[in-house]
Protein backbone atom coordinates (compact mmCIF):
# COMPACT_ATOMS: atom_id res chain seq x y z
CA UNK A 1 0.00 0.00 0.00
CA UNK A 2 1.84 2.76 -1.47
CA UNK A 3 1.12 6.65 -3.01
CA UNK A 4 -2.02 5.57 -4.92
CA UNK A 5 -1.83 5.45 -8.54
CA UNK A 6 -3.64 8.88 -9.98
CA UNK A 7 -3.91 10.01 -6.49
CA UNK A 8 -1.56 13.75 -6.12
CA UNK A 9 0.01 14.11 -2.83
CA UNK A 10 -2.72 16.80 -1.73
CA UNK A 11 -5.31 14.19 -2.22
CA UNK A 12 -2.80 11.49 -0.45
CA UNK A 13 -2.52 14.41 2.59
CA UNK A 14 -6.17 14.93 2.78
CA UNK A 15 -7.26 11.47 2.84
CA UNK A 16 -4.80 11.05 5.95
CA UNK A 17 -6.43 13.77 7.34
CA UNK A 18 -9.40 12.74 7.07
CA UNK A 19 -8.68 8.97 8.45
CA UNK A 20 -7.01 10.67 11.56
CA UNK A 21 -9.59 12.36 12.39
CA UNK A 22 -12.12 9.12 12.38
CA UNK A 23 -10.09 6.88 14.02
CA UNK A 24 -8.46 9.56 16.46
CA UNK A 25 -12.65 10.28 17.35
CA UNK A 26 -13.30 6.06 17.67
CA UNK A 27 -10.09 5.17 19.17
CA UNK A 28 -8.74 7.90 21.28
CA UNK A 29 -5.07 9.44 21.16
CA UNK A 30 -3.53 6.39 22.86
CA UNK A 31 -5.76 3.68 21.61
CA UNK A 32 -4.60 4.58 17.74
CA UNK A 33 -1.57 3.20 15.74
CA UNK A 34 0.22 4.97 13.32
CA UNK A 35 -0.60 2.03 11.12
CA UNK A 36 -4.12 2.51 12.00
CA UNK A 37 -4.56 5.49 10.28
CA UNK A 38 -2.26 4.53 7.44
CA UNK A 39 -4.69 1.57 6.71
CA UNK A 40 -8.00 3.40 7.46
CA UNK A 41 -6.72 5.91 4.44
CA UNK A 42 -5.77 3.43 2.18
CA UNK A 43 -1.71 4.00 2.13
CA UNK A 44 1.62 2.31 3.72
CA UNK A 45 2.98 3.64 6.80
CA UNK A 46 6.30 5.04 4.73
CA UNK A 47 3.26 7.01 2.78
CA UNK A 48 2.17 8.92 5.93
CA UNK A 49 5.38 9.12 7.22
CA UNK A 50 6.22 10.97 4.00
CA UNK A 51 3.01 14.00 4.97
CA UNK A 52 3.70 13.79 8.89
CA UNK A 53 6.63 13.40 11.30
CA UNK A 54 4.66 11.89 13.96
CA UNK A 55 1.22 10.54 15.43
CA UNK A 56 1.68 14.14 17.46
CA UNK A 57 1.88 16.09 13.97
CA UNK A 58 -0.76 14.16 12.29
CA UNK A 59 -3.01 14.96 15.65
CA UNK A 60 -2.75 18.59 15.43
CA UNK A 61 -2.70 18.82 11.54
CA UNK A 62 -6.13 16.88 11.89
CA UNK A 63 -7.54 18.97 14.33
CA UNK A 64 -6.44 22.08 12.18
CA UNK A 65 -8.08 20.82 8.89
CA UNK A 66 -11.49 19.86 10.48
CA UNK A 67 -12.10 22.63 12.88
CA UNK A 68 -15.23 24.56 11.75
CA UNK A 69 -13.55 27.96 10.62
CA UNK A 70 -17.05 29.71 11.81
CA UNK A 71 -16.30 32.95 12.45
CA UNK A 72 -13.66 33.25 9.83
CA UNK A 73 -16.28 31.87 7.41
CA UNK A 74 -18.84 34.40 8.99
CA UNK A 75 -16.77 37.28 8.39
CA UNK A 76 -15.32 36.54 4.86
CA UNK A 77 -18.91 36.07 3.52
CA UNK A 78 -19.93 39.79 5.09
CA UNK A 79 -16.98 41.59 5.84
CA UNK A 80 -19.42 44.36 6.74
CA UNK A 81 -21.07 42.35 9.34
CA UNK A 82 -20.52 43.51 13.05
CA UNK A 83 -17.98 41.16 14.83
CA UNK A 84 -20.60 41.23 18.16
CA UNK A 85 -23.20 40.03 15.52
CA UNK A 86 -20.86 37.61 14.02
CA UNK A 87 -19.51 36.38 18.05
CA UNK A 88 -23.56 35.96 18.92
CA UNK A 89 -23.88 33.67 16.06
CA UNK A 90 -21.15 31.61 16.76
CA UNK A 91 -22.21 31.55 20.05
CA UNK A 92 -25.30 30.26 19.65
CA UNK A 93 -23.96 27.42 17.79
CA UNK A 94 -21.62 26.39 20.98
CA UNK A 95 -24.34 23.57 22.49
CA UNK A 96 -24.28 21.80 19.21
CA UNK A 97 -20.34 21.28 18.00
CA UNK A 98 -19.30 19.13 15.32
CA UNK A 99 -19.14 15.90 16.51
CA UNK A 100 -15.99 14.64 15.31
CA UNK A 101 -14.46 17.86 15.88
CA UNK A 102 -15.37 18.24 19.48
CA UNK A 103 -13.67 14.15 20.00
CA UNK A 104 -10.34 15.58 18.15
CA UNK A 105 -10.59 18.45 20.87
CA UNK A 106 -10.95 15.92 23.47
CA UNK A 107 -8.76 14.26 22.50
CA UNK A 108 -5.58 16.43 21.90
CA UNK A 109 -6.36 18.20 25.47
CA UNK A 110 -6.16 15.07 27.38
CA UNK A 111 -3.27 14.11 25.13
CA UNK A 112 -1.44 16.98 25.88
CA UNK A 113 -1.49 16.10 30.08
CA UNK A 114 0.60 13.30 29.07
CA UNK A 115 2.30 14.06 25.99
CA UNK A 116 5.13 16.85 25.68
CA UNK A 117 4.93 16.89 21.92
CA UNK A 118 1.34 16.75 21.63
CA UNK A 119 1.52 19.34 24.47
CA UNK A 120 3.78 21.64 22.53
CA UNK A 121 2.04 21.31 19.24
CA UNK A 122 -1.22 21.96 21.02
CA UNK A 123 -0.40 25.33 22.68
CA UNK A 124 0.94 26.34 19.34
CA UNK A 125 -2.70 25.10 17.77
CA UNK A 126 -4.75 26.97 20.17
CA UNK A 127 -1.88 29.99 20.55
CA UNK A 128 -2.85 30.77 16.80
CA UNK A 129 -6.47 30.88 17.33
CA UNK A 130 -6.43 32.92 20.51
CA UNK A 131 -3.93 35.57 18.42
CA UNK A 132 -6.61 35.41 15.99
CA UNK A 133 -9.05 36.27 18.33
CA UNK A 134 -7.33 38.25 19.95
CA UNK A 135 -6.47 40.42 16.83
CA UNK A 136 -10.94 40.44 15.80
CA UNK A 137 -11.45 42.06 19.83
CA UNK A 138 -8.81 44.68 18.97
CA UNK A 139 -10.79 45.35 15.57
CA UNK A 140 -14.21 45.69 17.44
CA UNK A 141 -12.55 47.83 19.93
CA UNK A 142 -11.63 50.11 17.22
CA UNK A 143 -14.45 50.53 15.74
CA UNK A 144 -16.59 51.25 19.41
CA UNK A 145 -18.27 47.37 19.19
CA UNK A 146 -16.29 46.39 22.37
CA UNK A 147 -15.53 48.41 25.47
CA UNK A 148 -11.67 49.62 25.27
CA UNK A 149 -11.18 49.01 28.80
CA UNK A 150 -11.69 45.30 28.55
CA UNK A 151 -8.32 43.38 27.69
CA UNK A 152 -8.31 41.80 24.57
CA UNK A 153 -6.38 39.01 25.33
CA UNK A 154 -8.65 38.49 28.19
CA UNK A 155 -11.57 38.20 26.06
CA UNK A 156 -10.41 35.72 23.89
CA UNK A 157 -9.35 33.60 26.35
CA UNK A 158 -12.68 33.48 27.37
CA UNK A 159 -14.01 32.84 24.01
CA UNK A 160 -11.61 29.65 23.97
CA UNK A 161 -12.76 28.49 27.39
CA UNK A 162 -16.34 29.01 25.88
CA UNK A 163 -15.24 26.77 22.57
CA UNK A 164 -13.66 24.24 24.46
CA UNK A 165 -15.69 23.51 27.18
CA UNK A 166 -18.89 23.00 24.06
CA UNK A 167 -17.07 19.85 23.29
CA UNK A 168 -16.59 18.50 26.62
CA UNK A 169 -19.72 19.33 28.17
CA UNK A 170 -22.19 18.08 25.07
CA UNK A 171 -26.26 18.29 24.97
CA UNK A 172 -26.33 14.26 25.48
CA UNK A 173 -23.99 15.61 29.13
CA UNK A 174 -26.24 18.40 29.84
CA UNK A 175 -28.82 19.57 27.47
CA UNK A 176 -29.66 23.44 27.48
CA UNK A 177 -32.73 25.39 25.43
CA UNK A 178 -31.54 27.07 22.29
CA UNK A 179 -33.70 30.14 23.10
CA UNK A 180 -32.49 30.39 26.93
CA UNK A 181 -28.83 29.78 25.63
CA UNK A 182 -29.54 32.69 22.94
CA UNK A 183 -30.56 34.74 25.78
CA UNK A 184 -27.53 34.32 27.99
CA UNK A 185 -25.11 34.65 24.57
CA UNK A 186 -26.73 37.72 24.10
CA UNK A 187 -26.31 39.29 27.50
CA UNK A 188 -22.90 38.53 28.20
CA UNK A 189 -21.99 39.78 24.50
CA UNK A 190 -24.05 43.14 26.08
CA UNK A 191 -21.53 42.98 28.96
CA UNK A 192 -18.67 43.30 26.48
CA UNK A 193 -19.82 46.56 24.89
CA UNK A 194 -19.18 50.12 25.53
CA UNK A 195 -20.49 51.82 28.45
CA UNK A 196 -22.15 54.21 26.56
CA UNK A 197 -23.92 51.40 24.31
CA UNK A 198 -25.40 49.51 27.08
CA UNK A 199 -26.93 52.82 28.74
CA UNK A 200 -28.33 53.77 25.33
Amino acid sequence: MGRIAGVSAAETRERLLQAAAAVFAERGYEGTRVADIAAAAGVSNGALYAHFASKAELLVAALDAHGRPVLADLLAADPSRSIMEVLFVVGRCLPHPDGDHGRLVVEALVAATRDAEVARRVREHFGERAEWLTSLVRTAQAGNEMDRTLAPDAIAHFCLLLAMGSSLVTQDLHPVGDEGWAALIARVLSALAPAEATTQ
